[in-house]
């Protein structure tokens, strides 16, 4: 279910604060935790460090992104490979 239009989109607070004392020139990426916070047009050309569990992920935010999440530009999860003797033989194959 999506947040009521009536309420707007929810942005962290402390995030708007970080990015209105900081210049867009200065380079510096801004870490968050705040995941769940909708990318805004105030935040086009910034970088943002977003904690995906284990270590910040820099995620440059451009035009296309607004009006998504900040999680959503930072996977939780690793992909690895799918196991099973199939997939043994036939990477050893290509080795």
């Amino acid at each position: 279910m999506s947040r009521s239009l009536k309420k707007g989109p929810y942005t962290d607070p402390k995030l708007l604060k970080k990015i209105s004392n900081i210049r867009q020139e200065d380079g510096k990426v801004i870490k968050t935790w705040a995941r769940s916070s909708t990318i805004t047009p105030e935040m086009v050309g910034f970088t943002f460090g977003v904690h995906n569990g284990k270590d910040h992920i820099n995620v440059h935010v451009v035009e296309n992104m607004v009006g998504h999440r900040l999680g959503e530009f930072s996977p939780t999860r690793k992909f690895i490979s799918h196991g099973g003797k199939m997939a043994k033989s036939q990477d050893k194959g290509k080795k």
